[in-house]
């Protein structure tokens, strides 16, 4: 699953309230010893909601988000600077089209002192002979900025469902990575597609939620779909309380992995968890444990505000 900002930035300010702090950390292959742990957390708000239409809303984001892999040898950190316009298309504000844009700064570290090469064994296969390697022993730094874009259109016949689809694209200035400084690497645009939707059922106590994804970046795709349903726990639209359970799956070149899902909401804060059952070849070294994902959300929302519908993460 993704970061709602690194998913889309049209989606900052997409939520019905005064401010939205979104949480998620994720430990891929906990097989694998500290393989890929991924933490982010972000902060938007609508700005110049008097002087905007209110049919309209404007929303600025900040998003911090660090990755290390392989046990903390490759380091990534970003700080991203996302803003979004949404317009409303009819008089009931049902029905919104939204773009959005986000300047990211990246910082990559390369420890080379925890990197172990073949030259360094010796004939009782310790780590002892100094290596020849140039990046051994060292720490290496890169840093670039990065630009990102997206576009989304949210819609309700009624008020109370609510559909979307989405397209984003992150990376469009193709940044160069480098550790040397003479052989680098361009990272290509990230595509992604997504859209989703949920719907009502009977007396609304239950409502059934949709969503799917598709990305794309150098000749490697991603699709993501499923859904879960959402059980009312009480009858107070103003501090709803509910609980989600749903499934997913995941395919790139092969049928990858199923995620269940189990979320709760209560108070103006979602918590959910999903975890990763790896099905594809991977899955003997990964003993079918593909990664575990906590995600905390909260939304302050004014006492007796009724918005429209939104997306939901």
């Amino acid at each position: 699953m993704y970061h709602l900002l690194l998913l889309n930035p049209a989606l900052t300010g997409k939520f019905n309230g005064d401010y939205r702090i979104a949480g998620n950390c994720r430990d891929q292959w906990p097989a694998i010893s500290k393989a890929v742990i991924t933490s982010s957390v972000s902060l938007d708000f609508p700005i110049l909601r008097g002087k905007l239409s209110e049919l309209d809303t404007w929303g600025v984001g900040i998003m911090a988000m660090t990755d290390k892999t392989a046990n903390g040898i490759l380091s990534t950190n970003l700080l991203s600077i996302t803003t979004a316009y949404h317009k409303g298309l009819d008089e009931d504000g049902l029905h919104q089209v939204g773009v959005g844009f986000q300047a990211t700064y990246n910082t990559k570290r390369l420890d080379g002192t925890k990197l172990n090469f073949e030259d360094e064994l010796d004939q009782l296969g310790g780590w002892s002979i100094p290596s020849s390697e140039p990046i051994n022993n060292q720490l290496l730094n890169l840093d670039y900025l990065d630009v990102s874009a997206g576009l989304l259109y949210n819609g309700s016949t009624d008020g109370y469902n609510n559909f979307y689809f989405g397209a984003s694209a992150y990376h469009l200035n193709k940044p160069r990575e480098s550790f040397t400084g003479d052989v680098f690497y361009t990272l290509n645009t990230r595509y992604t597609l997504h859209a989703g939707g949920a719907i009502p059922l009977g007396d609304a106590t239950r409502t059934i939620y949709l969503s799917s994804l598709y990305s794309s970046q150098a000749r490697a795709n991603n699709i993501v779909v499923g859904g879960a349903i959402g059980f009312a726990l009480n009858d107070e639209p103003d501090n709803p309380s509910n609980f989600y359970a749903g499934l997913w799956t995941r395919f790139n070149n092969v049928n990858d992995a199923v995620i269940p899902y189990l979320g709760l909401e209560f108070n103006g804060f979602r918590l959910g968890a999903s975890y990763d059952i790896n099905i594809s070849s991977l899955k003997t070294a990964s003993q079918s444990r593909g990664g575990i994902e906590i995600s905390l959300i909260y939304i302050k929302r004014p006492q007796g505000y009724k918005g429209i519908p939104c997306p939901r993460f």
